[in-house]
């Protein structure tokens, strides 16, 4: 599976973006699709994940602001954010999870200014 991300930018905070994140290759292999971010110079941590049936998973500081979809004809995941903050900057990773196997696509810088 290979993943490609997109949608990133420059926005101001209170500003939305969508990202969307397009799987191809073994789609046999897709499962559970999610999105990650690292700001600099920190680790990269979970942001929301989506399962095959739909079920949605958020981290805890954007579970009032962003909406995680997909849209499994298309093979596509979708990260909505809105209501961005500054603390929101970072580049932002989609994940497939496919039991013990995990594929990145590259990253989408998100910048917030203040």
């Amino acid at each position: 599976v290979q993943l490609q991300a997109s949608g990133g930018g420059l926005v101001q905070a209170g500003g939305s973006l969508r990202l969307t994140c397009l799987a191809s290759g073994s789609t046999a292999s897709i499962d559970d699709l999610g999105w990650y971010r690292q700001a600099p110079g920190q680790q990269r941590t979970f942001v929301a994940t989506i399962t095959r049936g739909l079920t949605q998973y958020y981290e805890d500081s954007v579970k009032d602001r962003f909406t995680i979809s997909r849209d499994n004809a298309k093979n596509t995941v979708y990260l909505q954010m809105n209501e961005l903050k500054p603390s929101d900057t970072a580049v932002y990773y989609c994940q497939n999870r496919n039991g013990n196997s995990v594929t990145w696509g590259r990253g989408t810088q998100v910048t917030v200014s203040s």
